[in-house]
């Protein structure tokens, strides 16, 4: 994932040292909102020059590519002429991730922008026809059109029913193919004067489907990006909990609707009241003069079923078992509002400390698609995407010249580069895990654990000194014993007449 955040800023070619320099330098002087973009997307994978470099077993510096460090030819290149270096910076340029991602999202927000002039200024009925704005929409969603069908058949060495699958397994390429079908729909029934209205509801709802679109662009960031899988996870709580409101709904609905208009039979109206209006009384609007008996006000009603049908007159509330009603409310506000509601929050508490928790690991997940994303999209954008279209149409099937991306991505390598990724691979391992150790000696927890154990060894030296202590004081005692017994003896011996007519015992001398 870090060496792939290198491809998506400086581009997808192997450049030389000065050259990472140098297409940074130019893309920043093409694009004012890169240096934005970049401290949001390279907050975490930048190269840190102040840290040591962490392949000192394969003699590389800070500066290394992947191209140069899986090449099979180690010799240092040989400096480029400025002619070709300038050409190759532009192309580095032009062929960078983080070029082709920038000029998307500008051209699609500009994309959205006349989308909504077309459905709310310029979106006339026919016989009128469509504007000159309508048909440069029509145009640029062609070129989307276009893409999509690039990215789904041609894109990748596999059959092509195979390419069609792994495209289909990406859930925003299924957004892109619900909003175009969308499109396509509402601009045929647009062009007809009978289907006009419903050619303009189902293009607004094509807009909705395209702004949403807009939220893959998140991924790039780092706060933004696990947003969008909590997101994902709380839709699913949300449809598990839309099964326990049903019950709840269907069941209330049902009673009351018998309960209080038990004449009327005109279904959509049925539909409205079981489903509709407990769903509102949940948020707080709960219409007491349909419901309580008291504050019904009179009013031209009747209980026929046929004339209620024919919409000749409104049904009466009936009030016979009103009470009932009324408890049966204040049961499923109860349900509703606390013991489901709390529920759902609990259901999302739970995910969003799920995935939080992997937030780093989410994101950098979602960095990597999205350079793979934008690593085999064109360097233009619709709806100039035609324009890079044409020219590799002419480079892959006329002039049959290879594309050269596909070594970006390698999957197979030859022994020589299997060797050198093991030898990377295997020297990152141990700088990790040596930086895991370093952070875990620093952390307060650790510290606190060291400064507990050396607590417990003082007590233990110190619990020993007592005992010490102890044992030299007994020690003492029972020499102060032997001594006033040996004082005693000698006292007795030097009375008796055995110790008569010999030298006196040695008196003790003193400090």
């Amino acid at each position: 994932l870090r060496l792939s955040s290198l491809k998506f800023k400086y581009g997808t070619e192997e450049p030389q040292n000065d050259c990472l320099c140098s297409a940074a330098w130019g893309t920043q002087s093409f694009h004012p909102l890169l240096s934005l973009f970049h401290r949001s997307m390279d907050d975490d994978l930048r190269l840190d020059p102040s840290q040591p470099m962490e392949m000192d077993s394969l003699d590389t510096d800070v500066k290394t590519t992947v191209g140069y460090m899986m090449s099979e030819n180690t010799d240092p290149p040989s400096p480029p002429s400025p002619r070709r270096f300038w050409l190759r910076r532009w192309r580095q340029f032009w062929g960078a991730p983080v070029t082709a991602f920038l000029g998307n999202v500008v051209m699609y927000l500009l994309f959205l922008f006349l989308f909504s002039y077309v459905l709310l200024m310029d979106f006339s009925a026919p016989p009128a026809g469509p504007s000159a704005s309508e048909i440069i929409l029509y145009i640029w969603v062609f070129t989307l059109v276009c893409e999509e069908v690039r990215q789904g058949c041609f894109v990748g060495s596999q059959p092509v029913l195979q390419r069609v699958r792994q495209y289909l397994q990406d859930t925003w390429n299924k957004f892109d193919i619900t909003a175009l079908l969308l499109f396509i729909l509402g601009v045929i029934c647009r062009l007809f004067p009978d289907s006009f209205e419903s050619g303009r509801t189902i293009l607004c709802l094509d807009f909705m489907v395209f702004t949403l679109r807009l939220i893959h662009i998140f991924a790039v960031n780092k706060q933004l990006g696990p947003k969008m899988i909590i997101v994902g996870r709380m839709m699913k709580d949300v449809f598990l909990f839309l099964f326990f409101l049903g019950v709840w709904l269907v069941a209330y609905g049902v009673t009351t609707e018998g309960l209080l208009l038990p004449h009327d039979r005109r279904l959509p109206w049925i539909f409205r009241r079981v489903f509709y209006r407990p769903y509102l009384q949940i948020f707080g609007q709960i219409p007491l003069n349909e419901i309580d008996a008291a504050l019904i006000a009179a009013a031209n009603c009747t209980y026929d079923p046929v004339a209620i049908l024919m919409e000749e007159a409104q049904p009466c509330t009936n009030t016979y078992a009103n009470w009932l009603v009324l408890i049966l409310l204040v049961v499923f506000l109860l349900v509703a509002n606390i013991l489901l509601l709390n529920l759902l929050i609990a259901m999302f508490s739970y995910t969003f400390a799920k995935v939080q928790g992997n937030s780093d690991i989410y994101w950098k997940s979602q960095r990597y698609n999205l350079i793979l994303e934008y690593h085999n999209r064109p360097a233009l954008a619709p709806p100039f995407i035609l324009i890079s279209h044409l020219h590799l149409f002419i480079k892959r099937h006329i002039r049959k010249v290879q594309s050269s991306k596909g070594r970006h991505f390698l999957l197979k390598l030859s022994e020589t580069q299997d060797a050198r990724l093991l030898t990377w691979e295997s020297v990152q391992k141990e700088n990790y895990l040596v930086a895991q150790k370093r952070q875990k000696r620093d952390a307060d927890t650790e510290r606190l654990r060291r400064t507990s154990q050396k607590v417990d060894q003082v007590l233990k030296q110190l619990s020993e000194i007592k005992e010490s202590e102890r044992r030299l004081r007994t020690l003492e005692t029972k020499m102060e014993y032997c001594t006033t017994a040996l004082a005693w003896m000698v006292d007795v011996l030097a009375q008796s007449d055995i110790a008569k007519g010999r030298k006196a015992p040695p008196a003790q001398k003193k400090d």
